[in-house]
């Protein structure tokens, strides 16, 4: 039954309202597995084994850790390693993904022969979005300087269930203005695939409860459910410790891997996000102009020479 509601100039035509079935919880899951480095075909078995296992869960979102196709201590070899987008384990997985969003890592061989530390989203067949790391890892025993171009720009992505998604690779959680920045961009669920590993040399910036602690802030403080996808296994002399895990809207942690390769499922819910961002709105107060206004004002000036800057 409709009635319409009428005043000059102005006609709605008002109907039942069918109830928003967008707003329900999607079940997203996250792959916590070992990977053998510098093997593709065996990590591409692995993906599609985790795959069909995700989808047979009903899930609708999957997320594989950081450089999940190739492993992390690629070293000198590095070059015979990187792919292109179209390459045919990329199309391969895109393939299998059917209507599930699926996102994993890899070696990306861009424009002009330059190599991504690269994070790619694939459904139906296609590659949606690629995220390049922007943070590289360059101290201890890292040396992702030496081997990746950093990506150049944040970016979003439009997923289900009104959720906007962003991916951040590992060390890229180490820059807040990041987190900061896909917040204002739109995000509303943050997918984290790193590769964290237990090494003290590596200045011992690597351990879980300082990842717990960043990824608690982060959730709470930006009302920002987060797909937390580590990884397993040695790379002498990493040893990669899992906790993988998928926190709320309020900072708890929902589901929570052991030391163990596995599926974790859980769902993230839209209504969460629109609350949690209700009762404390990071996002709404963060003052864009200020933040604009203030960062081009210590671009100008920040190891820029007094003469330079009073001429």
């Amino acid at each position: 039954m409709s009635r319409a509601a009428r005043r000059p100039g102005l006609v709605f035509e008002l109907e039942e309202v069918e109830p928003d079935d967008n707003l329900a919880p999607m079940k997203a899951a996250v792959a916590q597995i070992d990977v053998a480095l510098g093997d593709l075909d065996a990590n591409v078995e692995k993906h599609l084994e985790y795959i069909a296992r995700a989808r047979e869960a009903g899930c609708r979102l999957l997320v594989f850790p950081e450089l999940s196709l190739v492993g992390y201590r690629i070293g000198g070899r590095g070059h015979g390693m990187g792919m292109s987008l179209e390459h045919p384990a990329v199309r391969r997985l895109a393939v299998a993904a059917g209507e599930m969003f699926v996102v994993f890592g890899f070696m990306e061989e861009g424009f002009a022969a330059q190599f991504f530390n690269a994070s790619v989203l694939v459904k139906g067949g296609e590659v949606l979005f690629v995220h390049h790391k922007l943070n590289l890892a360059n101290y201890g025993d890292m040396e992702e300087g030496k081997h990746f171009a950093p990506g150049r720009y944040v970016e979003t992505f439009e997923l289900e269930d009104r959720f906007t998604g962003a991916i951040l690779l590992c060390s890229d959680l180490w820059n807040p203005a990041l987190v900061h920045l896909v917040a204002l961009h739109g995000a509303t669920l943050l997918l984290v695939p790193p590769n964290s590993s237990l090494d003290r040399s590596s200045g011992d910036f690597s351990k879980p409860a300082r990842w717990d602690l960043f990824l608690r802030f982060y959730a709470l403080m930006y009302g920002l459910p987060i797909l937390f996808a580590n990884r397993l296994g040695e790379e002498d002399p990493h040893e990669f410790w899992g906790g993988s895990r998928i926190l709320d809207a309020s900072g708890n942690v929902v589901a929570q891997a052991e030391d163990e390769e596995t599926l974790l499922v859980a769902d993230v819910d839209y209504d969460d996000v629109r609350r949690a961002r209700f009762e404390l709105p990071t996002v709404r107060d963060s003052n864009l102009d200020l933040i604009h206004r203030e960062v081009d004002r210590l671009y100008r000036r920040i190891g820029v020479p007094r003469m330079v800057r009073d001429a």
